[in-house]
């Protein structure tokens, strides 16, 4: 007896891949996650190949990556290099490295691997592409350098008005025996009282051109990167160098009265 043995092969066909899509590109499609996409390389006669979104991912805020404003997909790895015309190449890979561990000598065995290969410390990168923002940050100081110059000029120039306006007064006030110190005490009370409220106010006024510049940039780039920051130090420093413009406007402006003689305060 014979016996037919009829095999058959169920040949099943391969899931389509996964792939992560960012919210804004998500946004704009439209897509959902479980909707499937079709992904192509630019410049390469490779077909395009069908993906399904597995998840949606926000961008990090990134001011280097802001200019380009790009959309963001994130491939599986063996799927990204089948879409790519050359295998087994790769511009840069980042190392996460545990607690402990020697960056030197992790250095020294990725260098050692291929021909051509450098290594950079995370810091070190950054500082060679920061060079931008570091001619921004120069650029700011020197505005914020002569904007207290300036307002310095201004505190001194409006409490001289002041003290000269009330040369009458203080030359009652010292024909009736009040010293020269109280006096000098008083005008630099009333200094320290305008700058700090100046400050203060101007604060205020800073705190809400903050929120309007990361409302305005934020609805422009679509991105969640914070383009002006005000923080309590800032305020802190800011109310502080208040504080001392003005004492040491008050001061100047009251010394300049206090040392002339009552007879000559009456004069202009």
């Amino acid at each position: 007896m014979s016996i037919s043995l009829l095999l058959l092969t169920l040949l099943q066909a391969a899931p389509t891949p996964g792939v992560l899509i960012e919210r804004r590109l998500a946004e704009d499609l439209p897509a959902e996650i479980g909707d499937t996409v079709w992904a192509q390389t630019l410049g390469t006669d490779l077909d395009a190949r069908p993906f399904v979104v597995e998840g949606v991912f926000e961008r990090e805020a990134d001011p280097s990556r802001i200019s380009r404003n790009d959309y963001e997909i994130r491939f599986h790895l063996p799927d990204l290099e089948a879409m790519l015309p050359a295998q087994d190449r790769v511009d840069r890979i980042a190392i996460s490295l545990q607690p402990g561990a020697d960056a030197g000598e992790v250095a020294r065995w990725v260098e050692g691997l291929a021909f051509g290969t450098k290594v950079f410390e995370a810091a070190a990168l950054a500082d060679q592409t920061s060079t931008t923002f570091r001619v921004v940050s120069r650029f700011h100081d020197a505005i914020g350098l002569v904007t207290l110059l300036a307002s310095g000029i201004f505190l001194l120039c409006l409490m001289v008005i002041r003290v000269d306006e009330r040369r009458a007064d203080i030359r009652t006030l010292r024909l009736v025996g009040i010293s020269r110190r109280s006096i000098l005490r008083t005008v630099l009370l009333e200094a320290v009282v305008v700058a700090g409220s100046a400050s203060l106010i101007g604060a205020a006024l800073g705190a809400l051109m903050t929120a309007a510049v990361n409302a305005y940039y934020a609805a422009f780039y679509d991105t969640t990167l914070r383009f002006a920051m005000l923080t309590p130090r800032i305020v802190a420093v800011a109310v502080g160098l208040g504080l001392a413009l003005g004492a040491i406007a008050g001061f100047l402006a009251a010394l300049r009265v206090v040392r002339m003689p009552p007879q000559r305060l009456g004069q202009r």
